[in-house]
């Protein structure tokens, strides 16, 4: 069988955008299981509650990203919501160790997706964003849709 190429995303966390301040971004590979990959070829995952960490040995997790199990699995099945090691170069770590370190930081992932036929992570340095900065940026969002709008109207009366 041909390897796919180009990439096709599987599951992205709309919310994180709106929770967070993304920083940085990085791209990381996953080390799955067989179940685990074929569960996402068919584009079923979720990453609502997922975050990302270093432990003690300056290894890359992944935790709480739910892929459901394989339909088609027999015993050997994966559990849905297993911590899953995250590949990435070790500079890479070292660099994202530092900023996770500096208060108010976390690790989130923003989306799954398939790269030249390999499972990917995009990793985003996030800080989360209070309250009224939530509110202020749905205000000017709305602010924009309105002018938008009102130009648009103008157009049509014009022509």
């Amino acid at each position: 069988m041909p390897k796919e190429r180009g990439s096709k995303v599987v599951a992205t966390n709309r919310k994180a955008r709106h929770d967070y301040l993304i920083e940085d971004t990085y791209e990381a590979g996953m080390v799955l299981t067989g179940t685990e990959v074929k569960s996402l070829r068919e584009g079923r995952a979720s990453l609502v509650d997922g975050y990302a960490f270093i432990d003690e040995r300056g290894e890359m997790w992944l935790d709480a990203v739910h892929i459901p199990e394989y339909t088609e699995g027999t015993w050997n099945n994966h559990a849905p919501r297993r911590k899953r090691k995250l590949l990435l170069h070790r500079q890479e770590i070292v660099k994202i160790s530092h900023r996770t370190k500096d208060g108010g930081y976390t690790l989130i992932p923003l989306q799954i997706y398939f790269s030249e036929g390999r499972a990917k992570v995009e990793l985003a340095v996030a800080k989360g964003k209070r309250e009224y900065d939530k509110r202020q940026a749905l205000r000017e969002k709305q602010d924009k849709r309105e002018a938008d709008r009102a130009i648009s109207s103008r157009r049509h009366l014009g022509e």
